[in-house]
């Protein structure tokens, strides 16, 4: 992974069919899945993933790691790097270990991959907080309702009633193409947030929009898998504070890097907390 000095010397080509996509008006909320091949109870969570990638609003990340090689199966698809994100949310969301199938929701919170109806219910927490402005501080039960002042919601479970405060915010970015370069464009922090508390970084993510493997060893012998929005190289751009910002990357030498179709950037609050800014950019 590089660093964020590094990354100015980071190169990327961007196919000749210019394309743009912005997240100014509603950025989507990020999910990053953490699988192996090795791993027999990732199929669910996999087929899981495939159908959130379908969802507008919503974008999904597949990061396979490298912890189950050891048994079997060494994962066609799997980098320390992925690795090594997954363990920083582990320490970042105090967490004791890591585990498949992972998926964390914007940042913030992580859910067992295969459990759909939990999964679901991070993913519309996470939208309502997007559109609404808000940032939880506590898990709370799965019933809502609006209540008390304009744009508060109240969440009610027998006597238990919680309110969350207006205090999250978005940040828009654009990516465009061409032939040569691809340029990361970042907007003004909006007013809501306090800039001098701005301090986040820039992740760009190159994707493999689908994958498939057949699985001839270990715990998945003799299935064929598939992944959506796999991740095959991750770069840290730098950090943002809050000011606009443009980033320009250019086209890479050839065989410098793993195989990508599509591009990813995400903005996250320090290193591995709230997304912020996301926007997604396919068919390079």
């Amino acid at each position: 992974m590089r660093t964020a000095a590094a990354a100015l010397a980071f190169v990327l080509f961007a196919g000749a069919n210019a394309l743009a996509a912005s997240a100014a008006a509603v950025r989507p909320v990020v999910v990053e899945l953490y699988t192996s091949q090795g791993c027999s109870s990732c199929g669910p969570a996999q087929a899981l993933a495939a159908k959130l990638a379908q969802k507008p609003g919503v974008l999904v990340l597949s990061f396979s790691v490298t912890y189950w090689d050891m048994f079997g199966w060494k994962d066609t698809l799997a980098s320390n790097e992925n690795t090594n994100r997954q363990k920083a949310y582990a320490a970042a969301l105090r967490r004791g270990g890591v585990y498949t199938p992972q998926m964390i929701i914007d940042g913030v919170k992580d859910v067992a991959g295969g459990r759909e109806d939990a999964v679901s219910y991070a993913l519309e927490m996470a939208s309502m907080a997007r559109d609404d402005g808000m940032e939880p501080d506590e898990e709370l039960p799965p019933i809502a309702k609006r209540d008390g002042q304009p744009g508060d919601i109240a969440f009610v479970a027998g006597a238990r009633v919680k309110t969350w405060a207006r205090s999250a915010w978005s940040v828009g970015v654009n990516l465009s193409a061409q032939p040569n370069k691809l340029r990361v464009a970042i907007e003004r922090a909006p007013e809501t947030a306090k800039h001098s508390n701005v301090d986040a970084t820039i992740w760009l993510f190159r994707l493999r929009s689908s994958a498939t493997v057949k699985v001839s060893a270990g715990e998945n012998n003799g299935q064929t898998l598939t992944y959506r929005n796999v991740v095959s190289g991750i770069d840290n751009l730098g950090r943002w504070r809050g000011e606009p910002m443009n980033i320009d990357l250019a086209k890479p030498p050839a065989g410098k890097v793993a195989p990508y179709d599509s591009i990813a950037v995400v903005v996250q609050q320090g290193g591995y907390g709230r997304v912020v800014g996301a926007a997604y950019l396919r068919n390079l």
